[in-house]
């Protein structure tokens, strides 16, 4: 398959294959006699693994980590889970953040009126 079919085949950006594969995360495809990129089910499936990956908020260098383990084929299911709870304790905190970001926000702009006022409460808040 070609670029394009790749990307239709993951639901993904074309642009997003070609930064992939300029950063190293996707292997280069082979080129066929006239020097067009001929993708195969294995290209498909790692980006499937990197879209996932990203999906549920790895970040592109955890990625690469999880690729090179699973490359190496010396991974271990105990590396991969410490790599997983590293990667969830930054996810509960960052919830956690976003909790008190809208507990802030809900309590600003309940004490806003939302009139013609020339006070805002919003932007006093903000200025503080």
């Amino acid at each position: 398959m070609n670029r394009g079919q790749l990307a239709a085949r993951t639901d993904c950006n074309l642009e997003t294959v070609r930064y992939y594969e300029k950063i190293g995360l996707l292997r280069e495809p082979p080129r066929s006699a006239n020097n067009y990129r001929v993708y195969d089910e294995t290209h498909l499936g790692r980006l499937r693994f990197i879209l996932r990956g990203r999906e549920l908020g790895f970040s592109i260098e955890e990625v690469r980590g999880l690729l090179a383990l699973t490359d190496g084929g010396d991974q271990t299911c105990a590396e991969v889970k410490a790599r997983t709870e590293r990667h969830l304790t930054d996810v509960r905190a960052k919830i956690s953040d976003l909790r008190r970001i809208e507990r802030v926000l809900s309590a600003t702009a309940a004490q806003c009126s939302g009139d013609q006022a020339p006070l805002c409460p919003v932007l006093e808040a903000l200025a503080r």
